[in-house]
């Protein structure tokens, strides 16, 4: 297993927990905008961001909760690339809806809010 991305949460926002019971995580690194931490897990990285972005198939996993890459948006990766952001949103989707998006196989979202803690390990893997 090649890790392409392993970061750690720093601080989760208020409004993260209402997002990802309908299965959507908004990442971005330390330091985002106020406005911005208010709906965004906060993270710093440990390794990577590589330069190739992951493919369909990769995994992502967040502590205990696990999933598998559906879909890839076109500049996703490089605003993990640029600012460490990047929209995982949990539907199983083939195609991103948005360029920013990456997508992931459905997952139980009552553990994925349990999950969310500072200094969870997100890790996303070829």
């Amino acid at each position: 297993m090649t890790v392409l991305l392993r970061t750690r949460v720093t601080s989760i926002g208020p409004e993260v927990a209402d997002l990802a019971e309908g299965g959507v995580l908004i990442l971005f690194a330390d330091g985002s905008p106020p406005e911005l931490a208010e709906v965004s897990v906060l993270h710093k990285t440990e390794f990577g961001p590589s330069e190739g972005a992951p493919q369909k198939g990769a995994s992502i996993t967040l502590g205990p909760v696990s999933a598998t890459i559906t879909a890839v948006g076109s500049s996703a990766w490089s605003k993990v690339l640029e600012m460490g952001h990047v929209v995982i949103s949990f539907n199983g989707a083939t195609e991103a809806e948005r360029p920013g998006e990456i997508c992931a196989s459905q997952v139980d979202t009552q553990a994925l809010v349990a999950a969310l803690k500072t200094d969870a390990i997100i890790t996303i893997a070829a």
